[in-house]
Formats: C-alpha cells, structure tokens, sequence
C-alpha cells in the first residue's frame, strides 16, 4: 500500500506583503524609487513576478546605500527568484540574509521559501530550508505548521524517526490532529511497532480521509501479530469493498492466514488472486501454493509452482526443493527428482532436510543415473559426509556396482584395487573383461589384451570362456593370426554354450588358417561354420568365398566351383568374385569352353565389378589357348578401350602385339609394341616390347631404325645392358630372400645411383619402396613411390598408390592423400583396394570439410553392401554427419538413426545425442529428454556428447514450463565442465534467457548484464 498524501495540507503560501505603508517623510529618499517600489510590490502581489523582479534589480541599483529600502528590494527580488525557480535563487535568500543580517524578514524569507519548495512537492529542498527557520521567532500557528509540515518532508524522505518525532506533539491538535495521528501510527507501522501503530490508527479508523488504508494497515499488522483467524474475517469482508488494487493485497493476507492455518484448501483461491508487486510474485509466494498443492498429493499442480523458484537460495527455496523432489517421485520422474534432491543436498539452513537429501540424491544417482557426476563418487562422498548414517552399508554395497552399470570398468578396477578381499578378487577378473571388451569395441585391440589375460583367472567357468574368446579375436584383429588361430582352437575345446557371443568362432579359425595359407585347416573349419548354420547371408556368402578360395589354393577346383557356384546362384556377397574364380577354376581344368563362359558372365552380368577388366584379360588369353584369335583381339580391345586405367593394358598390348605378329601383321604388332613404351615406359612390359620389336626389325632387316628409335629412350641403354641386369638380379635376389631388410635397402640403392636411368629403375624403386614400408621407414619411402607413380601406369601402380595414400593418410597429409586414393579407387582391380580407397576419400573430404564429397563416396561405400564390412557403418556415420554440417537434417536423421541401430561406444552416444536433438527440433520435448536419459545412464563414459546433450535437455524442460529444471541442467554444466568451452557458451546464452524471462514475473530474480 502506498503512502496517502493529503492534499488540503498544501497550504498555498501565503502573501508576503498586502500593504507596503510608504514611509511619510521623504526627506532622505527619492519620490522616484519609493514610486517604483509600491509598483514592483503591485506586480509583486499579482504575481507578476518576473516584472516585478527587474524593477526591484533597479531599485537595489538606485535605492541609497544602507537604507530599509534598499534592503526590502533585495528581499523581494530573492522572493521574485524562488517564485521563478531561477538557478541562482536559493544564493540570492543567502546573499540577502548576510548582506541583512539583522533584518526582521530574514526569518521570514527561510519560512516562506521553504513553504514554497513544499507546496511545490519539493520535500528535500523544503527540509533544507525548514531548518534555518528559528521556531522561537514563529508564532505558535506557524510552529504548528513547520513541525507538520517538516514531518511530512521527514516521512517522504525517508527519515522515519525523525518524521515521528515531529507528528507526536501535534496528534491531539484541533487543526493537524488526525493527520498527524495517521502519519504517526503509519510510521510506527513502517518501523514494525505494530502495537503502537494499532492503538495510534484504531483512533481514527472510521475517518473517511483514511478509512482504506488504516483497514488494510490493522488488517496487516493482525497478520504479523498471528491472529489468522482475525484477518481472515476481517479479510474477506474488506474484499467485498475494496479496489483492485488492495484487494490484491488483501487476498495475500488472507490466503497466507488460511496457510498458516493449516487450512490449505481455503488459501487457494486467494494465494491466486494476488498479483504481486508491480505484476511479480516472489520466490516465496510461488512456494505457497507449491506447499498447499504438495499437501493435498495434487503432485502435478505443485510442480509447476514449485518449479519457478530459481536463483535463490535461503530455508523457503531449500523446503521448495526438498518438497518439488519428493512431487517428482511421486509421478515417477527420478531424473528430476535426483536434480531437485542435489539442489536441497547443497543448502545448509535445515541439516535434517540436507541429509535426507544427500541420501536420496545418491541412491537416485545409482538408481536412474547422474548427468552431472560420477555416481562412485556421489556414493562415496555421501559416505565421508555422512559416517554415522543408517543407510551408510547400503550405500556402500552400491559403489562397485555403480561402476559396472555406468561402464566405468577403469573406474571400478582402481575402486577394487583399493578394497583387498576375495569377493573383491573375483570380481576383479570379471570387470577386466568388461573393461577388455570396452577397449575392444573402442578399437583399442593392444590395450585390451592384458585385460582378457586377467580375465581368463576367473574361476567363473563363463568369464574365462568369454576371456578366452576375446582374447583370440583381439589377437585375430591385428593380424597375429598364428597366435589367434591358437586361442580361438583352445576356446572352442572350452567353450560349451551356444552363447551368441561365440556364433563366429569356427569362420574365426577359417578365415585365420586361410591367412596362414594352411588351406585345408581352413576347409575344415569353414565347412563346421557353415553346417551349423547360425549366422546371416553376407558372412555366410563370404564364407562360402573363402572356402572356394581355400579349395582353389589346393587345386581342389571341383570342389572350389561348387563352393562358389551357390554365392553365384544366390546372387551373394562378392558374386562377381566368385564368378570369375569359377572360370579361372575351370581353366586350371582346360575347360575352357566354361571357363569363357563364366569369364563373359563376370563382364556382361556385373554392372559395378572391378573385376571386368581381369576377365577380359583372361578371356583374350583363353581364346588364344584355342586358337581364336579374332576374339582374343576383340577381348583385348575391349579391354583398352573401356578400362584405361587397368593395370593390365601394358600386358594386354604386349600380348596383342605377339598375337599380330604370329600372324605375320609385323606393322600392327610394332604399332602396339611402341604403344607399349610410350605409355607404360620403364616397366618390365616396355622393355618386353622393345626386346619383341627387335627381332620384327631383324626379320625386315632393318636394325638402323630399331637403334634409331631405342636411342630415344631413356630407359634403355644398349651398351650397359649386361652389367645393368646383373647389378639388379642381386639386388632382385636379395630383395625376394627377405632376410635382412637393411642390407636389401643398400643394393637397392647402389643400384639406383649406378644406373639412374637403367632398364629395372622402376622395379628397383618400387622394391626399395616397398621394403622402407615395411620396415616403417615411411617418410624415406615416398620418395620412391613418387617415382613409380611417375613412371605411369604398370603392374606396381595399385600397390603404391595403396602404400602412399596410407603414409599422407598416417600424417593426415589429406591434401596429397587425395588424390592419389582418387587415382586407386579408379585403377585398382583388388576389391580391397577399391574399398580402402573409397572409405578414405569418405573420411579425408569429411576431415577437409568437403561435405558434399564426402557424402557421395560414403554412398559409393554403402553400395558395396558387405555386412561383415565396418566401413558400412563408417559410411552411414559419415553422411549423417556431414548432412548435419549442410544443415540437411532430415537426411542426417535417417542416418543417425540407422547407425544408432548397431552403434557402440562413443559412436553410440553421438546418436543419441542427435535423436535428441531432433527430437527437440520437432518439439517432442518428453520423448528428447528420454533419449538423453538414456544417453547418461548407458554412456557417461563419453562425457562430450553426454554434456552436449544437457543443453538440449535443459531447452526440453523450459518448453515443459519447468524453469527449475531448465536453470539447473545449465548452471551445472557452466559449473562443471568448463573444459568443454563451446558448450558452456551455448549453455550461459540459453541460461540467461531463462532468466531474463522468468524475470519478468519473479521479483526474486535478478538477471545478470
């Protein structure tokens, strides 16, 4: 309620002077200026004020000096600028009291300046003023009137004692009495001296001037005093009469009287109908009817009042929480109950409600994961906090068991190596299997292995299976496929389950003894996989595959064709591959009337096979066998016209050119040896070619042109011939013995540098390349894979272009790394190649932001459809990504949904975050914050994404109307995770937000600038 003013105590100040008496004998004074005061004093008096002060400025100029005349002037002309409110007033009152110290109007002139300045609603210049005047010189009237009017001054600035002080004498007064008594008792009660301020305003309470706000200052202080029961009669029989305004007020008072009561149903309606000051409620006024929802189980209502309390914290927002905690529970919303409990956790002002707490915090920690914290340590910290607690056995119980179900096997093993005991030693061995498996999924085969080993202690008779099982496969991933056939062996003897987990252990072995070349192991094992018939098409296509290959390297080739016969007929995983091993199958058998039939299928029948320009090849040897020359040409021109890249175009024209000049067509035989050196020079091919244009050049006797044309070439040295090919055959011998790489890598290079331009450089090169490689001397070895790149197109291209795109891709040199993998997906004819490449142009356009690129080879990856291929995976990964980056989100949600499906790891909470974060964007609000839910119970390990997903989930609740929640979530992510600095800026900018809009009806809130 406002302070009332009272208008009829604005006194008009009164005239100064009516009548100025003209001083009867002008002996001293001139007629003149006595005439020109008695105007001014006229102007004075109508309250021409600005016309009167320029004739008083000019009496003081003429009047004779010391006279009353004089004197009187400069007091009307410092009255003239009051009146005016010139800047230089309050100086002329001054100026004329030091220049008049003994004039009878100086008392006068304070007085009335400062009734001027009060009428004017200027109390602190008033009360400046005021205190100049000496009392002793008023009349009693006009004392009565400064004390009032003093105290008013004193009320309206705020000095209440003092106001007080100057309204007590004046209470019983005829003229001032019941104004002052009002301003008495209202100050009495600003200053909580409620008793004093209802026995000074009962008085005058039936006063019309002041009846409404004494009702509602008695009806207040009955409430400070707890007579509830008084103010609720009282109350709501003023509600009937009063404005908007107190009503609003009013129904505070009620509706508080009603809760304090007890009588929660009742404080309802009026606990709503108060508007607040200035239109705001208070953290306080929101807990209320929190609190009398909360006490009538109508948990949802409660929330939402609960829930707007933010930014505060004192015993009202610590029971709020405490209260909004136990709502959450109460309609099964852990996550949020675990938030509201944290913040209860943290406030000191009632240690029974903290504890209680702190222990439900931390069994919902354990019970529907924490966002914000490790749950070990939220167990742990409850303990040291807490020793003597009830609950502390059943926390602790729940330590190592947090660890296992948050997947923090790290954790958990460093939790056990601390707590000595046999339940604790057994347990070990089983989380080191976990934590091996994590590794594992991870990609992070070498760490994992000493994991598996601890594992395989267990006395579980099921941990050391699944120990040994892993270990093998971990063992089979880096290829030590010796060491992994072993375990693999000894877990199948071990193994007794028919466990999912071990479905592949017998394609394991296969495919492991196929590494090792020890091909009827590899049969056996093979044919036991596909008996038992448990897996899918695609690994079942590829093992039939490998079976045919393992056949096929045992010259068993009935037994490889009808292996590779039923991918064909199935239309399987690598038909075409099986397709064409058929016919080269079928050659090793001269049968060649098949094996040109299955060549030509492998051509006509496989639209996308990087396998066409080998049949082709093949085909044209194949018709030669049988003497048909006319489509070994036709098979041979197909091949170089429609594979231009194909590392068998050098062989293709040398073979050609032999076919020509068998039959006796020598000009079209040289036309294709020489094509042979112009476009594959240096290669082994060429110097085939130049060796067969000779003896066409001998037989037309012709040897001047032979030695004319060879003398252009560079790779070809005729003199140095012998010593050239000697130099190399030991450095070629050296290299293919393999024994000692550093000795090989020496002959290598004294063979280059003896003969830089000899007829085996690009051999020599690609040999010492090849060596450096594997010796893992990749910065030497580019040098020489430039070299045979330069060379051009020849049987060592594919191998180099593999080999040098994986040293730039090593160094993430994207930038030479491209365009050599461009040249691989383009030449190869090994299908891994082609993938290697495709799935590295995939990553490196994705890396150098080529979004776009990136997506088109992922697509090219994901057409290549083999289920046992992780880069399908990688694939999808890849265009749902690079999709977000070009803000087409509906394309990346398909991917992102389709990868969330086989997702593990850190993989998997990437697409958890983004189901969330569509989920948002499509305003599923509940069914986002689920998805991050599962996201921190199942994958807190990745604390990226779960972080980053916070954010979404505090936007969620602020679209849910629960501010509470919303601020929470993004004051503990700027609180504790300021290593993640992208997130903690999208996270304030949201936060204040919140805040400045939740402001706008919460006086208790105070954004920040």
């Amino acid at each position: 309620m406002k302070l009332r003013f009272v208008k009829k105590h604005f006194l008009s100040v009164c005239c100064f002077l009516a009548v100025f008496t003209v001083y009867s004998q002008q002996t001293i004074v001139d007629a003149n200026v006595i005439t020109d005061f008695n105007n001014a004093l006229e102007l004075y008096n109508n309250k021409a004020y600005a016309a009167a002060q320029k004739v008083f400025e000019k009496i003081q100029v003429n009047a004779v000096k010391s006279s009353s005349l004089k004197a009187d002037a400069s007091y009307y002309d410092a009255m003239c600028a009051v009146k005016l409110n010139q800047t230089d007033a309050d100086q002329k009152v001054l100026d004329f009291v030091d220049e008049n110290p003994t004039s009878n109007k100086k008392n006068k002139a304070f007085f009335n300046v400062a009734n001027y300045y009060f009428a004017n609603k200027k109390a602190s210049y008033a009360l400046k003023w005021y205190t100049k005047v000496n009392v002793d010189l008023l009349s009693k009237e006009n004392q009565k009137e400064l004390n009032f009017k003093m105290g008013y001054s004193l009320l309206v600035t705020n000095n209440l004692e003092l106001a007080k002080n100057k309204f007590l004498p004046l209470i019983n007064d005829a003229k001032y009495g019941n104004d002052a008594r009002y301003y008495y008792g209202f100050i009495s009660y600003k200053l909580e001296d409620y008793g004093l301020a209802e026995s000074t305003l009962k008085e005058i309470a039936d006063n019309k001037s002041y009846k409404a706000e004494i009702s509602y200052y008695l009806l207040d202080i009955s409430f400070k005093s707890g007579k509830f029961e008084r103010c609720i009669i009282v109350g709501t029989e003023l509600l009937k009469t009063s404005k908007r305004k107190e009503a609003s007020e009013i129904s505070k008072i009620v509706g508080e009287s009603y809760f304090n009561l007890g009588r929660y149903q009742e404080a309802i309606p009026y606990l709503k109908a108060y508007k607040g000051q200035k239109g705001k409620w208070t953290n306080t006024d929101y807990y209320q009817l929190g609190y009398v929802f909360y006490v009538q189980n109508d948990y949802v209502n409660a929330i939402n009042y609960f829930n707007k309390i933010i930014d505060e914290k004192n015993a009202v927002s610590q029971n709020a929480y405490y209260h909004l905690a136990e709502c959450y529970l109460n309609i099964d919303k852990k996550t949020e109950a675990l938030n509201a409990f944290k913040t209860a956790s943290e406030m000191t002002f009632n240690p029974k409600i903290q504890e209680d707490a702190a222990l439900n915090y931390a069994k919902l920690s354990y019970e529907a994961g924490n966002p914000f914290q490790n749950i070990s340590d939220v167990l742990q910290d409850y303990l040291k906090k807490y020793p003597n607690s009830s609950s502390y056995n059943e926390i602790n119980e729940l330590v190592v068991s947090s660890f296992i179900h948050q997947q923090d096997y790290k954790g958990a093993l460093d939790y056990l190596k601390k707590k000595n005991s046999v339940e604790n030693t057994a347990l070990t061995t089983e989380v080191s299997l976990y934590r091996g498996i994590q590794l594992f999924n991870d990609n992070k085969y070498k760490e994992s292995l000493s994991y598996f080993a601890k594992g395989k202690e267990s006395k579980n008779e099921e941990i050391y299976q699944k120990a040994l099982y892993w270990e093998a496969e971990t063992l089979f991933r880096l290829k030590n496929y010796e060491e992994a056939v072993t375990k693999f062996v000894s877990a199948k003897r071990f193994i007794k389950s028919n466990n999912e987990e071990f479905s592949l252990i017998d394609y394991n072995i296969g495919y492991s003894y196929f590494k090792l070349k020890e091909y009827n192991k590899a049969i056996n094992a093979f044919k036991q996989f596909l008996a038992d018939d448990i897996a899918d098409k695609s690994i079942n296509d590829d093992a039939l595959v490998r079976l045919g290959d393992s056949y096929f390297a045992t010259r068993n080739y009935a037994d490889a064709i009808n292996s590779y016969q039923i991918v064909v007929r199935n239309l399987g995983t690598d038909a075409d591959y099986a397709e064409y091993q058929i016919g080269m199958s079928h050659g090793f058998r001269n049968e060649s009337e098949a094996k040109i039939k299955a060549l030509t299928s492998v051509v006509n029948n496989f639209k996308s096979s990087s396998l066409k320009d080998d049949a082709l090849f093949q085909l044209a040897n194949t018709y030669i066998k049988i003497k048909n020359n006319e489509k070994a040409h036709q098979a041979y021109e197909r091949l170089l016209q429609n594979h231009p890249k194909s590392s068998f175009l050098s062989k293709a024209l040398v073979r050609q050119g032999l076919l020509y000049y068998g039959d006796n067509q020598n000009k079209k035989a040289l036309e294709k040896f020489k094509l042979t050196v112009q476009k594959f020079p240096n290669t082994s091919d060429a110097i085939q070619a130049v060796n067969n244009a000779k003896n066409i050049y001998l037989d037309e006797d012709n040897l001047d042109e032979y030695v004319a044309w060879v003398k252009k070439l560079n790779f070809i040295n005729v003199s140095d011939d012998d010593l050239d090919n000697s130099t190399f055959l030991i450095a070629e011998r050296k290299y293919f013995e393999g024994k000692n790489n550093k000795d090989i890598i020496v002959t290598l290079n004294k063979y280059l540098e003896k003969y830089p331009k000899g007829a085996h450089n690009l051999k020599a090169n690609y040999y010492l390349a090849d060596i450096l490689f594997k010796d893992n001397q990749l910065d030497k070895a580019i040098a020489n894979y430039k070299v045979v790149l330069k060379a051009g197109t020849s049987e060592y291209s594919e191998d180099t272009l593999a080999k040098l795109s994986q040293i730039y891709l090593e160094k993430e040199d994207f930038e030479d790394a491209l365009p050599l993998l461009e040249r691989l997906e383009q030449e190869a004819y090994i299908v891994e190649n082609v993938q290697f490449a495709q799935s590295n142009l995939m990553k490196g356009y994705y890396e150098t932001e080529a979004y776009k690129k990136a997506i088109s080879y992922a697509k090219k990856v994901l057409s290549i459809d083999k289920d046992k291929n992780s880069l399908i995976e990688d694939a999808k990964t890849i265009i749902a990504r690079s999709s977000f980056k070009i803000d087409d989100f509906d394309t990346a949600q398909e991917y992102y949904n389709s990868v969330e499906k086989n997702a593990t790891g850190e993989l998997k909470a990437e697409t958890l975050y983004y189901n969330s974060f569509f989920k948002n964007q499509q305003e599923n609000y509940e069914a986002s914050n689920k998805v991050i839910q599962e996201l921190i119970a199942d994958y807190s390990a990745y604390k990226y994404w779960g972080v980053k997903s916070y954010v979404i989930m505090g936007k969620n609740y602020y679209s849910l109307k629960d501010a509470y929640q919303a601020t929470f979530i993004l004051e503990n992510v700027i609180k504790n995770f300021s290593q993640y600095k992208d997130i903690v800026d999208e996270a304030q900018i949201e936060l204040t937000k919140i805040k400045e809009n939740e402001a706008k009806t919460n006086n208790s809130i105070i954004p920040k600038n």
